[in-house]
């Protein structure tokens, strides 16, 4: 196949490249360059998406596949223009963040969105009611061959958020000490490993596939994802269980961010974040790996960034010491 990204150097795009190549297919990505190189074997055509020429250097030819992950909804309006009528296939990587609630669990791709944003550009708070008019442009342009995939949380190797890698980075970086854990071993976690998500969004283009999906990862109660990236990352220390509502007290961030418990989320209308159903996109095809893969080739990937680095979430380990301190007194 003929495939064009509208992105390509990072961490989805550049995985959705790299696995396309694989498979024997032609690559081009579209992207400003900045966020690192292509995948061996791709064509780089370097735009600004922001200005009017931005696609004047994409050959002029069919694709049989078309990917789109940008939530800029002027953005996905001008690509479509430009490539809508050319393309097979047609993917546009949504999010969860489209959804107007997140307090039910199990819930599926029928709950109800946010209201779309009219705006070509907007900032981050925003981010859902742009990905909604997205879909919406989307829909409108080449809706009887597309793809919508509402992504929920995604690691894996290449993650640069932090996130999902945080807590083995933590249980291997201090093997013997303290680990602080809030005591809510059935708050869900969820995480899709972006291999798995790359691979699938190919085998939709190959056959066809279109519909809508929420495209998470298995849901695991937060106690066996501590005794799972235990095990993985050689952490023999102890564990030091932190009521929930002591932890709230302390103001200790939730789920990402500098100084955060990484993935940890109990704020009351959340219930459902990372505890949606899936099945529609695995009744379509879409394999996980195990977990103890997923988290053990995370490992390996934080250990090449270096465990010791600043992280941009999970707790440092001064505010951990700090708090396991406060904890005990």
């Amino acid at each position: 196949m003929d495939i064009l990204i509208l992105g390509g150097t990072a961490f989805l795009g550049r995985e959705i490249a790299t696995r396309a190549l694989a498979r024997g297919h032609a690559v081009t990505c579209l992207a400003r360059g900045e966020s690192g190189a292509v995948a061996d074997g791709a064509t780089l055509v370097t735009a600004d998406r922001s200005q009017p020429d931005a696609y004047d250097g994409v050959p002029e030819q069919e694709w049989d596949a078309v990917f789109e992950v940008s939530w800029q909804p002027g953005f996905v309006r001008a690509a479509l223009e430009a490539f809508g009528a050319r393309a097979k296939h047609w993917t546009y990587v949504s999010s969860g963040n489209a959804y107007e609630k997140f307090d039910t669990p199990g819930a599926d791709e029928s709950a109800a969105l946010r209201e779309a944003t009219d705006q070509d550009v907007v900032d981050r708070e925003l981010y859902g009611e742009a990905k909604v008019a997205s879909e919406q442009a989307s829909l409108e342009a080449v809706g009887d061959r597309l793809v919508i995939a509402r992504a929920g949380l995604i690691g894996g190797p290449g993650d640069k958020s932090d996130r999902a890698g945080a807590w083995v980075a933590r249980a291997a970086r201090a093997p013997e000490e303290p680990l602080l854990v809030p005591d809510t071993p059935e708050q869900p976690t969820s995480v899709i490993d972006v291999r798995d998500l790359a691979s699938w969004l190919l085998d939709c283009a190959e056959k066809g596939t279109t519909g809508t999906f929420d495209t998470v990862g298995p849901v695991v109660p937060f106690g066996e994802w501590i005794d799972l990236i235990r095990s993985v990352g050689g952490h023999t220390g102890p564990v030091v269980l932190a009521p929930r509502e002591w932890l709230e007290e302390q103001k200790v961030e939730q789920y990402m961010g500098p100084d955060s418990l990484a993935m940890w989320l109990t704020e009351p209308g959340y219930e459902g974040w990372s505890n949606r159903s899936g099945q529609a996109a695995i009744a379509a095809g879409l394999k996980h790996r195990s977990r103890g893969s997923f988290v053990a080739d995370t490992l390996a990937w934080e250990r090449e960034l270096g465990l010791d680095r600043e992280r941009k979430a999970g707790l440092s380990p001064q505010r951990e010491r700090e708090l396991i301190a406060a904890l005990h007194g």
